[in-house]
Order: structure tokens, then C-alpha cells, then sequence
């Protein structure tokens, strides 16, 4: 057993100088002798420290037993006996918990086997907190570490609790977070407890309550409460940043000061007026990470088209469009301002009700977007037509000059910028009388041609439409589906609507410069100036034009690595010290969700991977096209992310599957297997519980209803109306074992049937 070696070890009252010095009484010790120095209600105390030969340094065991005696009043008060580790309470790690205290100490032998317990409780430092020197990972295990002990009174506290200066989960500074329990704040740091939580103003103003107390019962009133904000206040002021805080209330409702130190792993608040970013519509063109090149060829044109057909409509400040890129990257993935977009709610409705800037604009524009409405539909034939007419003319890509190359994907660039303009304004602007897709003719084709050519490679070069059910990438194409069902007889690129034939254009031109980007490589990497040609990808347009005028690569290319897969973004964030910070979208306690059509369906959550349930309602963050193949089996698809008239929305409509978008973590919420009811018309998405009475099943509504189906999301808010149903298949997915009397899960009173407990929901399986 570690004895109490009272020539090693030295006594040192907490309100001495040397006390504030962390290397000598470690840092818990040190912050509360600064906090008692700057008049904070810090209990007395001494510290146990290394004595390290300074002359007046009171040491041996006759002085601890005096502290002792003195502070215990000859052991008739319970003492605290506590750890102050040099390693503990930092700015960047505060090892709470780590080491050990030993509350309600009576008595001189208690007291010293206390000493003994926290000193041994050194060797708990982490490998990666131990000194550069190596010693502790070093030391003997007979031997603590030179740790520090904090010995004061112990308070029989009526509260305690934490307080955090600033709100380390939001990482807002403009909040104070406290949570308190009845007694001491032990058992709420050690976990055994949750308490309860105030929310409260930089003023003491209270903002909310977790959970709800009833007004006289409170364990903080109102004067507790500022004087807990007073303190927090105090602290920051001291020590120069806010401070996560122990106190306690005693039995004469004073306010006492445990433990300060600084908050640790605070995260960056977004500044004001940060943008509302989102993958949004974006995000079905581009579901993945994107490399340089990639963002330069096809990210870029689509921000500039988008912008063009804002600033046409009057949608949105042509300042702001010029200030601020429509969409952008972050951490590699495609995200869009959904704001500029209309793909979210004004930040504050009233005012934005109020001001007549942008009816005026928009009145401003009307002339424009009139004009627009009639010509745009002759103008977007003309541009598929040069279009067409570019490609067709375009020899094999080895057997051009490496000028026209270069030349082809700047073509490329510039005439996708128009093709995105176009696109969008014919989603604002123009009636679709037709629900006919470029995914659904795709599947329509994979569906007659595979049994006929399975090779994927021959499968696009025969039938270009194809392209439309892969996302564009410089890296190896993916792979198309390898089996669909039947999804109708191809009626011909030539019958899609306007948006639908711009829609394809973008994806063929995006090929042809995939096809010219690699044939660049490999020149490349025969002339020597790249060892790999897939290291193309990660130079950006302006240094791979650079090299084609003899200025040569980047000096840094060998270092440059492909940017890594990251997480999906948050349905709607933004940004801190560049990283994204999720945001609530809408009214608090209501989901934004839009009904993009498709009737009504129930069934069982499935998030596309592994035999699907009986019922499928598919759930995924983003539409991506590469879900298509599964939608005539789906009773429901339920989205994060996305446009009403996007691919995959429009093709559920085709098919009668209830589509809802814009639902808010639907990926937590609906864990594979909870029976979902799906809304297409009111963008409603309930969970049902099934009943075993005969009582209609009780439904908890998780999401609320969104906007009509006829609305559109995303880009198409710029004023266009949703697709209206095509001619594609129908599929109700109820089987044949649901009489048709119950389909509708009503009886001849319009009430629920009884509902057998292991039996699945009548309306599951149901889309009408």
C-alpha cells in the first residue's frame, strides 16, 4: 500500500499564492485558489502537494495533521477529499471523472486512506495525456505520479448541479445551460442521474425547461437562477472564456463553487446570417463525392445556370445572386443554398411578408418570365438540337488533336450552364402535359434490351438514354441495374417532355467530357507529367488548361489524395469554421415535408438494402436515380432531401407510389421495419401502431403536412407546377389475400375493423 510519506509531501493553504500554479497544485486546485482570489464563493481548503525544496514550503506529517485538524475542526467535520492532476480540467481535455474523490471523509485515518486512494488514481492518465518525457507512462506502479490532492469541507448541499457558461451541444455563447438535482452534483457527473435542465439567457431569462416543472416546484427559482448566471458571468470574465461549473446550494441557500474549468470540445456556432445550405435538388444529380475536376465541370455550370434562371424570374436579389454561389461543395458533396432555391422557409415569415422587394422584383421580371413562358419551349428544341448536332459531329476522342479536346469539354461547360438555365425555368414555366421521364424510358429500355446485350458498355453506347440512371463521374462507371421489371413499351427520346430532353442533354454532355477528360489523362501520363491518369481528377479546370499551354502540373500534385468518402449532409445545415452544422427547417415540432403525389400507402420502412418487406416503403436521405429500378415493388418512398419534380419523384408518380420529400431525419426516425402511412397529396408520414381492439389503429404523427403535391421543391419553386401522373404502370401492392372490401380499411360505417394483433395493418400495402 502507497504510504503517506510526510517528508515528500507538502501542505499548501488555498488561498497561498504558490496554489494558483497548476504545476505545483494541479489545475483543479489552481482555478478554484484563482477563483477564491477573485471573490468567488469558493469553500476554504489546502492542498497536498510534491514538495519540491522551496524554502517556506510547510511539509512532514505534523503539518498535514495540523491542516487537518484546523479544517476537519479535530474531525468533527466531514472533509472532501479530491484529485488535482496536472492533466485534468484543461482547455482541450478535462479527463472528468477520471480520477478519484472520496466524499463525507470522518477522521484522521479515513482522512490519510483517502490521500492514499486519490494519489494511486494517478496511473489512470490516458497514454496519449502522459508528459513529453515519457515519465508517467513510465512509472513504477508502486510509485502515483506527482499528483496533487484538494482537500475541503463537505457541504450537504439542498441542489447541486453543472452549469456551462455557453451551450456546448448548439455551440451558442449567447446561452447558459444548467442542470441540476436535488443534493450534490455527485450523481449527476457520475451519471447515475439526468436532472433537470434550464435553458436560460445570457440575462437569466429562463427559455425552456427539460423536463417540464410544475411553477412551484421547481429546483432553481428565478433568484437562484441569476445568481447561477452571475456566476457563470464571473467566471468568464476571470479566466477569459466560459466555464464549465459544479455548484451547490447549502442549507442556508448559499451558493457554492466546486470545480471550474473550461468547456471543453465546444463547437463552432454558424456566425449570423450564415447561409441555410442542404443537398437539396443537387443531391440527385450528384449523391457522392465529387473530385476537383469534377466540381469544376459540372458543379460550376450548374451554379451559373441556376443563377441565370433566379435572376430571369425575379426569384431572389441579383446582388445576393452575384454575392453568393447557388451551389457549392462541402466536405466534397454537392450542396445547394436552399433559400435562393425556395427550398425553405423564409427565416422570418412576417417580415418577409411584409416587404415588398421581392413582389416587386418579381413584378419587374413579369414581362421577362411571360415571354420566357412563350418562347422557352422553341428555345429549348433549338438547344437540344445544337446540342445533338455537337455530339453526333464529335470523332472518337483518340483520334482528335489534343486542342479539340480541350476545346470539346469547354464547350461543355459553357453550353451546361445553358442547359441547366433552360432546365429549370421549363420546371418554373412550363406545363407538363406529360408525365413521361428520361429515368422512366431508361427503365423501359434496360427492360426490353438487357435479355439482348447484358454487357452494360454496348447496353449505353446502343441506347444513350441510359446515362440518364448513373450519376456522372470521371472515376470507372458504375454499374447499370442488373435486373428491373417491367416498366413499359420505350416510346423514344424524341416523346419527353422539354425539362425531361434538357434534363438528358446535361447527362449526355457530361459523358463526352468524362470520355475527353480521360483521353487527356492518358496523354498525360504518356508524356511523363502525371504517373496515373486518375490523378487528373484532382486538378482543377484552370491547371489542366494551364498544362495544355506549357505552364506544367502543380508542384504539389504527387501530394494532392482523392477526397475521401464522407457521411451524407444534413437535410439542411450551416456552416461553422467550415463544418456543417445541422439546422432545423420550419416551425418548431412540425416537418416541412412535401407531398410530391402519388396517393396514399402504408407499409413497412426498408432503406433499399436485402430482401424487401412484404409492404416496402422506401426511406433514403437522397432520391437518387439508382433507387428507380425499385420503385414498382415500393408502397411508399419517403425522402430527406429533394424536389417534388425531381427523376425520382416525378417516375413514383408515374408508377402511384405516395412520395413525400423534405422530411427532416427520416433515416433516424423510421428505423427498417416501422409501419409507415405515406400522404402523397398532404405530405404526411405517420407511424401505425396496430390495434388488437375494434377501434380505429392509433397513429402518432411523426410528420406534419407539407406543401401540396402541386408545389414544387427546390429549383422548381421559381413558380412551375409538379408533373402530373403519367401512363406508367400502376401498383397497389396489395396481394391477393386483402379482400377488396378492406382495401380501403373501412367497414359499411366508415369506421376500422378490428385489427388481429399479428396481422399487418389493413391499409398496409395500399396506394390509391
Amino acid at each position: 500500500m502507497i504510504e503517506v510519506d510526510g517528508d515528500r509531501l507538502a501542505v499548501i493553504a488555498l488561498d497561498a499564492r504558490r496554489a494558483r500554479d497548476a504545476r505545483i497544485a494541479g489545475a483543479k486546485a489552481a482555478h478554484l485558489a484563482r477563483a477564491a482570489g477573485a471573490g468567488l464563493p469558493v469553500l476554504p481548503g489546502f492542498v497536498v502537494a510534491v514538495a519540491d525544496g522551496s524554502a517556506g514550503a510547510h511539509r512532514g506529517e505534523s503539518e498535514l495533521r495540523h491542516a487537518w485538524d484546523e479544517l476537519s475542526d479535530a474531525g468533527a467535520r466531514p472533509l472532501v477529499v479530491r484529485s488535482s492532476s496536472a492533466h485534468e480540467d484543461g482547455a482541450e481535455s478535462s479527463l472528468a471523472g477520471l480520477f478519484e474523490t472520496v466524499l463525507d471523509v470522518h477522521g484522521w485515518d479515513a482522512f490519510t486512506d483517502a490521500v492514499r486512494r486519490v494519489r494511486r488514481s494517478a496511473h489512470r492518465v490516458p497514454v496519449r495525456h502522459v508528459s513529453d518525457t515519457g515519465d508517467a507512462a513510465r512509472a513504477d506502479p508502486a510509485e502515483p505520479a506527482d499528483m496533487a490532492v484538494l482537500v475541503q469541507p463537505m457541504v450537504r448541499a439542498v441542489v447541486g448541479g453543472v452549469m456551462f457558461g455557453a451551450d456546448p451541444l448548439a455551440g451558442r455563447n449567447d446561452r447558459v445551460l444548467v442542470s441540476a438535482v436535488p443534493g450534490g452534483p455527485d450523481r449527476l457527473v457520475d451519471g447515475s442521474v439526468d436532472g433537470v435542465r434550464y435553458h436560460l439567457t445570457r440575462h437569466a431569462r429562463l427559455v425552456r425547461t427539460e423536463p417540464a416543472e410544475p411553477r412551484g416546484t421547481r429546483l432553481l427559482d428565478r433568484g437562484r437562477l441569476r445568481r447561477l448566471v452571475r456566476l457563470a458571468r464571473l467566471a468568464q470574465r476571470e479566466f477569459g472564456g466560459p466555464q464549465d461549473i459544479e455548484f451547490g446550494f447549502d442549507t442556508d441557500d448559499r451558493l457554492w463553487l466546486f470545480q471550474t474549468r473550461p468547456i471543453t470540445a465546444m463547437p463552432s456556432a454558424p456566425p449570423r446570417g450564415a447561409r441555410l445550405l442542404g443537398p437539396g435538388p443537387v443531391a440527385e444529380t450528384f449523391p457522392g463525392v465529387v473530385q476537383p475536376l469534377e466540381e469544376d465541370l459540372w458543379l460550376a455550370p450548374m451554379s451559373y445556370g441556376l443563377t441565370l434562371a433566379l435572376d430571369l424570374t425575379g426569384s431572389a436579389p441579383r446582388g445576393q445572386l452575384r454575392r453568393l454561389p447557388v451551389v457549392t461543395t462541402v466536405d466534397g458533396r454537392a450542396a445547394a443554398d436552399l433559400r435562393l432555391l425556395g427550398a425553405a422557409p423564409a427565416r422570418r415569415p412576417v417580415l418577409a411578408f411584409l416587404n415588398p422587394a421581392p413582389g416587386a422584383r418579381r413584378a419587374a421580371a413579369a414581362w421577362r418570365t411571360g415571354r420566357l413562358r412563350a418562347a422557352l419551349p422553341m428555345l429549348a428544341v433549338d438547344l437540344m438540337a445544337d446540342v445533338d448536332r455537337y455530339l453526333s459531329e464529335l470523332p472518337p476522342p483518340d483520334a482528335m488533336l489534343s486542342g479539340r479536346l480541350f476545346a470539346a469539354v469547354s464547350w461543355g461547360r459553357t453550353v451546361l450552364a445553358s442547359l441547366h438555365a433552360q432546365e429549370s425555368l421549363a420546371g418554373a414555366l412550363l406545363a407538363h402535359d406529360s408525365g413521361a421521364t428520361a429515368v422512366g424510358e431508361a427503365l423501359a429500355v434496360l427492360s426490353e434490351a438487357r435479355a439482348t446485350a447484358p454487357d452494360d458498355a454496348r447496353l449505353v453506347a446502343r441506347h444513350p438514354v441510359l446515362l440518364s440512371l448513373l450519376p456522372p463521374s470521371l472515376g470507372p462507371r458504375p454499374p447499370l441495374p442488373a435486373r428491373t421489371a417491367w416498366a413499359g413499351v420505350p416510346r423514344g427520346t424524341a416523346a419527353l417532355p422539354a425539362r425531361e430532353g434538357l434534363r438528358l442533354r446535361i447527362r449526355w454532355v457530361q459523358e463526352m467530357q468524362t470520355a475527353m477528360v480521360r483521353e487527356i489523362a492518358l496523354r498525360f501520363t504518356a508524356a511523363g507529367l502525371i504517373d496515373d491518369p486518375a490523378r487528373a481528377a484532382l486538378l482543377r479546370w484552370s491547371e489542366l488548361t494551364a498544362a495544355s499551354d506549357g505552364a506544367g502540373l502543380p508542384a504539389d500534385l504527387p501530394e494532392r489524395l482523392p477526397r475521401p468518402h464522407r457521411p451524407a449532409l444534413p437535410a439542411a445545415f450551416r456552416l461553422a469554421a467550415g463544418r456543417p452544422v445541422p439546422a432545423p427547417v420550419g416551425r418548431r415540432g412540425k416537418s416541412p415535408g412535401q407531398g410530391a403525389g402519388g396517393g396514399f400507402g402504408s407499409g413497412a420502412a426498408w432503406y433499399g438494402e436485402g430482401a424487401p418487406p412484404r409492404h416496402p416503403v422506401l426511406v433514403v436521405r437522397t432520391l437518387d436515380p439508382a433507387f428507380a429500378p425499385l420503385l414498382p415493388g415500393l408502397t411508399g418512398l419517403v425522402a430527406e432531401t429533394g424536389s417534388v419534380l425531381s427523376h425520382l419523384a416525378v417516375l413514383a408518380r408515374e408508377y402511384g407510389v405516395p412520395t413525400v420529400v423534405g422530411v427532416p431525419d427520416a433515416f433516424d426516425r423510421f428505423p427498417e421495419g416501422t409501419r409507415l402511412s405515406v400522404n402523397g397529396g398532404t405530405g404526411e408520414v405517420d407511424v401505425v401502431r396496430v390495434s388488437a381492439v375494434a377501434e380505429p389503429a392509433d397513429t402518432g404523427v411523426v410528420g406534419t403536412a407539407g406543401a401540396d403535391a402541386d408545389r414544387p421543391g427546390g429549383v422548381d419553386a421559381l413558380g412551375g407546377e409538379s408533373a402530373e401522373r403519367g401512363p406508367g404502370p400502376s401498383t397497389t401492392g396489395a396481394g391477393p389475400d386483402v379482400p377488396s372490401s378492406s382495401r380501403d380499411g373501412a367497414g359499411a360505417d366508415g369506421t376500422r375493423g378490428a385489427v388481429p394483433p399479428d396481422c399487418p395493418d389493413y391499409r398496409e400495402g395500399m396506394a390509391s
